[in-house]
């Protein structure tokens, strides 16, 4: 099976029902940004610190997996050169959708971050990551080409999920633990398991905390910043949330459910 191509599929459809993580920013909050209010999420609830991100103007950014018109325009209003490497067509069509409503440029490019990404070696000063590396499989391939297409001194602005989340099985209407960390799909469901999740939660990995952080350093990173966030559950949110999201909704009651990072080539 590509699960690529499933989660593909997946994120096509998310856009198509407005799924809220998919919607683009308004003229408002591109406006609001120009002026300096500029207020970017790795994670569903807490802001990115200011000084992770700032000064922007001039700077490369690479927004990796980040597709859908919702961090691209802020970095742009900040005045940062913006490229944006997704593997939904649909969430790219919205950044071209708020580029064109405001009027400025942006390289928009459909690719699949499983395989090399398409760039010369040191060509950004900042990537930002949010939370996606739970839908590929082998996330050291991530750490490795974040680390070489970023410059020296370059940052990795990068989110992920707690492992935790994956660990459990719908079953008789509740969810039971039912698998062991590291969570693969590929090896610990069935086909038919597999096929299911395309209309639903799509095909997601549970990393380790070794895999998402020694990971990095072994890259050559330099993790210089860390905090912890929480899974929304508000209705706006859980309505579009598949047994994945509805195992985050419980455990947040209980742990924090995402994490970001911030590295430093040196």
């Amino acid at each position: 099976m590509n699960y690529t191509c499933v989660n593909e599929h997946s994120w096509d459809k998310w856009v198509s029902e407005e799924c809220i993580w998919t919607l683009p920013i308004t003229h408002q909050e591109f406006v609001n940004a120009q002026n300096g209010q500029i207020e970017l999420y790795l994670t569903p609830l807490k802001k990115v610190p200011k000084d992770w991100i700032l000064p922007l103007g001039g700077k490369k950014v690479l927004g990796l997996a980040s597709g859908g018109g919702q961090q691209s325009p802020l970095f742009v209003a900040g005045g940062a050169k913006v490229t944006v490497l997704d593997i939904s067509s649909k969430q790219l069509a919205s950044d071209k959708l708020v580029a064109e409503r405001e009027g400025y440029d942006i390289t928009l490019i459909k690719g699949d971050m499983t395989q090399k990404f398409p760039f010369e070696d040191e060509s950004f000063d900042l990537i930002f990551n949010p939370v996606s590396n739970s839908y590929i499989e082998d996330v050291f391939h991530i750490w490795k080409e974040c680390y070489r297409v970023l410059k020296h001194g370059g940052k990795l602005l990068a989110g992920f999920a707690n492992p935790t989340i994956y660990l459990y099985k719908k079953w008789n209407g509740e969810c039971k633990l039912s698998y062991k960390m590291p969570f693969n799909p590929l090896f610990d469901l069935s086909e038919d398991e597999l096929t299911s999740l395309s209309d639903t939660d799509g095909i997601q990995f549970g990393h380790s905390f070794a895999e998402q952080l020694t990971g990095q350093i072994d890259a050559g990173l330099m993790i210089t910043g860390f905090y912890e966030d929480y899974h929304p559950v508000d209705n706006n949110t859980t309505c579009y949330d598949t047994c994945i999201g509805e195992t985050a909704a419980q455990l947040t009651k209980y742990m924090p459910i995402y994490f970001a990072t911030k590295s430093i080539k040196i």
